[in-house]
């Protein structure tokens, strides 16, 4: 076996290594082999760190070795180059997921931040049976939250509320536009069901509609709530863990609001 088929086979071995790896990492976590702090933090960003250069580096003498061989052969430069271009897509995910953590920095996302719509008896339950995070007064300084210790000043003298509105400016209630309370509630379910909610619950009489959307990846499970009042839908949609959600609430509140408002010819 020559010198560049030896390495081109190493590299084909770390690459398949990356990805068994990451998904050992994320389907460990939703099965409930590890908790997802070791799922995500230790496995993933911690020793997926080192995995990843140890295929970049293969991949780096590899391709040397690959453009100095004679004859040139293509194909060991292409598998050194995809062992290249697999880590760099993945440290820029790594760096993508940091930034919009940076810029969605809270788990908890309402379309009214006065009056947020609150969670049945049986979700509270579920949430502290799974050790879910506390969900938080809205109006108390995030510095002021045991969650957010640590927080960077400028972050910790802000509220929940006060980000939502910085950050979700385009969120708000969807009017009901003369549909009654109990279509509300079943266009509500509906969209919903279409966007692949689990345990999803609903009361005409108190107007509240609720489900929980679970990741592919790593299963993160997210409660959600709405509320039907006389003129008015409200959202919630809270996470169960973690302190940021990556904007991934307020962009379901978006998509279940514009669902429910095409059910109910109101935008």
């Amino acid at each position: 076996m020559t010198n560049t088929a030896r390495h081109t086979k190493i590299v084909l071995a770390l690459l398949a290594f990356t990805l068994l790896y990451f998904a050992i990492a994320a389907f460990g976590t939703k099965i409930g082999l590890w908790s997802w702090q070791f799922g995500l933090i230790t496995m993933t960003l911690g020793g997926g760190m080192f995995v990843l250069g140890a295929t970049a580096i293969a991949a780096l003498v590899s391709l040397v070795i690959a453009a100095r061989a004679t004859p040139r052969r293509n194909g060991a430069l292409a598998i050194a180059i995809v062992g290249l271009l697999v880590p760099g897509a993945a440290l820029i995910m790594f760096l993508t997921a940091g930034s919009r953590a940076d810029q969605n920095p809270v788990h908890d996302v309402a379309t009214d931040t006065a009056d947020p719509p609150m969670f049945s008896a049986e979700t509270m339950t579920a949430r502290e049976e799974a050790e879910a995070n506390a969900l938080s007064d809205y109006q108390t300084p995030l510095g002021e939250l045991a969650l957010y210790e640590g927080a960077a000043p400028e972050l910790a003298i802000k509220s929940h509320a006060q980000i939502i509105t910085d950050r979700y400016a385009d969120l708000a209630p969807l009017p009901l536009a003369g549909a009654s309370r109990a279509d509300a509630v079943a266009a509500v379910a509906a969209a919903m069901g279409n966007m692949g909610f689990e345990d999803i619950r609903t009361d005409v009489t108190t107007g509240m509609v609720e489900g929980t959307s679970t990741s592919f990846w790593f299963g993160f499970t997210d409660d959600v709530v709405a509320r039907i009042s006389e003129n008015e839908i409200d959202f919630r949609s809270a996470s169960r863990v973690g302190r940021s959600d990556m904007g991934v609430n307020a962009d379901r509140i978006a998509e279940l609001r514009e669902l429910v408002a095409g059910q109910i010819g109101q935008r």
